[in-house]
């Protein structure tokens, strides 16, 4: 029989909602009710935007906020998570399949559905075969020169409905900003009048009056400013015009497109966004859970996601993923628990009745201002200040992410980021650092430092390995140990200390057996001092200790060095010594000159 743990532990996976049900009462329902109606109301004109960005039919921005972020709520591991349409995610949708179809028509729309479900589907997979760690390995760099680089795309994207000019769809970063100077002088000063006063009053409200939807005051404006100027000298002089009636309707049923040419042509970009989407959201479930002192399960939040958007994709729903600003919303305005988020895709649902006839008074250079907001509030300038003052190699990666952002294909600039922060990871892992380890005599115990400045003994070189002693590192080890050879002949003797080996695999431990039998070849000895349990099983399962020898691994220091000095070392060179590296050639030496007394007598 399954012990009743185990089977609680197994029905929990199944519907981790399961978890904190129980924490669920009128406090916490309430507070959840408030952050939920605070986070729906946002999500209006974000949503709209997000659309926008991602050349979908504006509607489908509010229905990527609905049904997915119920699901990702009840099936993830965060409490605080909120996801739905994000700047991220749109910006690769639009940049991916405008070369496919026509932004907006039914055949883009169409793509853009198959392409969430293959998204949602990896990432299901992905969390089902426990690759929730996977995450782990994608620097943070990759995310912010992304984030950046796709904020400043989107400002250069809305030049046109800012300034009032005619750009053509389709052009890279370079060929807007050439065409957008090359007609400065026909800029519309209506249409740029409606755009300004949008983001000034959006800035303002920001920063003085932080617990107003400054996004929904913007819009108010644009929208109450573009209404008097077409009143007064009509829309066919000013040129403003308008998002359109959105249908007041609930997400409609849909279905993605399985044929296999659809799926050949989206493989490649559903890869990358999928990397993108499952970064954005680990780690704003993981800041957040730092703040709130919960834990997050990566696998279960990978299928929390994945389920959203595969269920997502049959609801109208494009690429959803985190939301950094909206879930950053949602854990201050004093959401309890994962229900908050559920309840705010229902109150959306009600608001879309309500409010989706309005938004054909919405200007497109008010949506415009906002989205200059948004994109100004993407780029991390306090991070990004911090790696490029601290570290070189996350500078290189971020700064690849961002440049690839503005000029490559965004699914490539994001595999290019990712890639190189992995192959930089390699890097680290494969060279662990080698230190020279001597007895420092000012200290008691004599114990190990890197003093250089102190003497070594001519026999015995001691060298301790911090990091993984795997395939890639075998190289960089066995080249420092090789180098004792060329540096210091004599030294014929080695000890490795082990303590900070956390891992061995076949060719690390075939290079620790090879380099004992090298060793012993030379006239010397290899040993091994505090290794942990884990590696040392490996080498005796592996059948590699028998090369090395049992009696050739310590556990005590003192033991290592008098078994060492006293049966291993050239006597007859230890007593011409005058370097006394450690306690036992002293005693070794007063032991010999005893033994040397009554024969010189």
């Amino acid at each position: 029989m399954v012990p009743a743990q185990q089977c609680n532990l197994w029905w929990y996976r199944l519907f981790p909602f399961l978890r904190w049900w129980p924490l669920l009462n009128r406090d916490t329902i309430r507070a959840d009710l408030m952050a939920a109606i605070t986070g729906a109301i946002i999500v209006l004109p974000q949503g709209v935007a997000f659309a926008t960005i991602a050349g979908m039919p504006p509607e489908y921005g509010l229905y990527a906020a609905m049904v997915p972020a119920i699901v990702a709520a009840l099936f993830g591991s965060s409490w605080h998570l909120v996801s739905g349409p994000t700047t991220a995610a749109s910006i690769v949708l639009f940049a991916s399949l405008s070369a496919l179809a026509e932004p907006q028509s039914a055949e883009y729309v169409k793509l853009a559905l198959t392409l969430t479900f293959i998204v949602g589907l990896i990432q299901m997979v992905m969390g089902f075969v426990r690759l929730g760690t996977l995450v782990n390995f994608i620097s943070h760099s990759v995310v912010l020169g992304f984030t950046a680089g796709a904020a400043v795309l989107i400002a250069v994207k809305q030049i046109r409905n800012f300034f009032g000019v005619e750009i053509p769809r389709g052009l890279h970063f370079h060929e807007v900003l050439t065409t957008f100077f090359g007609q400065i002088d026909h800029l519309n000063p209506y249409v740029t009048g409606v755009a300004v006063l949008t983001l000034v009053s959006g800035i303002l409200v920001k920063r003085f009056a932080r617990k107003v939807p400054y996004m929904i005051v913007a819009m108010l404006v644009g929208t109450l400013a573009a209404l008097i100027l077409n009143s007064r000298y009509g829309q066919g002089v000013t040129g403003i015009t308008t998002v359109g009636a959105l249908p007041a309707s609930l997400p409609p049923l849909s279905a993605p497109d399985f044929s296999l040419g659809t799926l050949k042509d989206l493989a490649p970009v559903a890869v990358a966004a999928t990397l993108l989407a499952l970064t954005e959201a680990v780690s704003i479930a993981r800041s957040l859970a730092a703040r709130s002192g919960q834990r997050i399960d990566g696998n279960q939040e990978f299928i929390g996601q994945g389920l959203s958007n595969v269920v997502g994709s049959f609801f109208s729903s494009y690429v959803a993923t985190g939301s950094f600003n909206r879930s950053g919303v949602n854990y201050e305005a004093g959401a309890r628990t994962p229900l908050a988020a559920a309840l705010a895709g229902v109150i959306l649902m009600g608001l879309m009745l309500v409010v989706a006839p309005y938004a054909s008074y919405l200007p497109n250079a008010a949506m415009a201002g906002i989205l200059f907001l948004v994109a100004w509030g993407l780029i991390d300038f306090e991070h990004i200040s911090h790696i490029l003052h601290s570290s070189r190699s996350e500078t290189v990666i971020m700064g690849t992410t961002f440049f690839g952002t503005l000029f490559l294909e965004l699914e490539f600039a994001i595999m290019l980021g990712v890639m190189l922060s992995l192959v930089i990871y390699l890097n680290r892992t494969s060279r662990p650092r080698i230190y020279d380890r001597i007895p420092d005599p000012n200290d008691a115990k004599r114990a190990f430092t890197t003093d250089t400045r102190l003497p070594e003994c001519p026999q015995l070189k001691i060298m301790r390995v911090d990091g993984s002693l795997f395939f890639g590192a075998v190289p960089h080890v066995e080249h420092a140990m090789l180098q004792v050879d060329a540096l210091h002949p004599e030294q014929k003797h080695l000890m490795l200390i082990g303590k900070g080996i956390n891992f061995v695999d076949v060719a690390g431990a075939e290079l620790l057996a090879s380099e004992a039998e090298r060793r012993r070849q030379m006239g010397g000895g290899f040993y091994i001092y505090e290794v942990k349990d884990a590696v040392c099983g490996m080498l005796r399962h592996g059948g590699f200790l028998k090369t090395i020898g049992d009696e050739n691994i310590f556990d005590s220091k003192t033991e290592a060095l008098r078994t060492i000095v006293e049966g291993h070392l050239d006597h007859n060179r230890c007593a011409r010594c005058d370097r006394q590296v450690f306690k036992e050639c002293a005693q070794f030496n007063a032991q010999s000159q005893a033994q040397a007394a009554p024969a010189n007598a």
